[in-house]
């Protein structure tokens, strides 16, 4: 399965990104502001929709809308493949996508070894911890050890697009 135009275009709202009128700029992942493109880049650097910056690429002049959707379309199919390989039950459009979007941003090694894999595979499976999916797939709301509110209300908009209520 693929993500759907549907899918790509709540990542990017969920993603976001910095734009200087209507060019992306290099902005700093974990602050969510504009760097300085003329100091050294801080490792979280990003550009468009959650695009990390690798050492080889050069986007201190900005991208285009089209420029950033085609990384981000590049991106996404590590998740993809991610999740055609891993997951064994048959899943409906929206499903993929919300997977898709969960993925993206926990990292598909961190999804190989998630409860949420876990209860996609085995409808017998059982975690004290989780006791349902939902409860597997919300908790992916922390960095550091801290909830995050961001993050509590991407896996609630992720859900509702898993369980057909999607709002976007």
């Amino acid at each position: 399965m693929k993500i759907s135009d549907n899918g790509v275009n709540m990542l990017k709202r969920l993603e976001g990104g910095i734009k200087i009128g209507n060019r992306h700029v290099i902005y700093d992942d974990k602050t969510g502001k504009p760097v300085d493109v003329n100091k050294t880049l801080p490792s979280g650097a990003t550009i468009g929709y959650g695009h990390l910056i690798k050492a080889n690429e050069d986007f201190r002049n900005g991208i285009s809308e089209a420029k950033a959707t085609e990384l981000l379309r590049s991106d996404i199919i590590m998740s993809e493949q991610g999740i055609n390989n891993l997951v064994h039950v048959p899943l409906n459009q929206n499903q993929f996508d919300a997977l898709v979007l969960l993925v993206f941003n926990i990292g598909i090694k961190n999804f190989e070894k998630s409860t949420v894999l876990k209860y996609l595979n085995n409808p017998n499976f059982y975690s004290s911890a989780y006791p349902n999916l939902e409860s597997a797939w919300m908790s992916w709301n922390k960095s550091n050890g801290y909830t995050v509110a961001g993050l509590t209300n991407r896996r609630k908009q992720e859900w509702l697009l898993f369980t057909n209520r999607s709002i976007w």
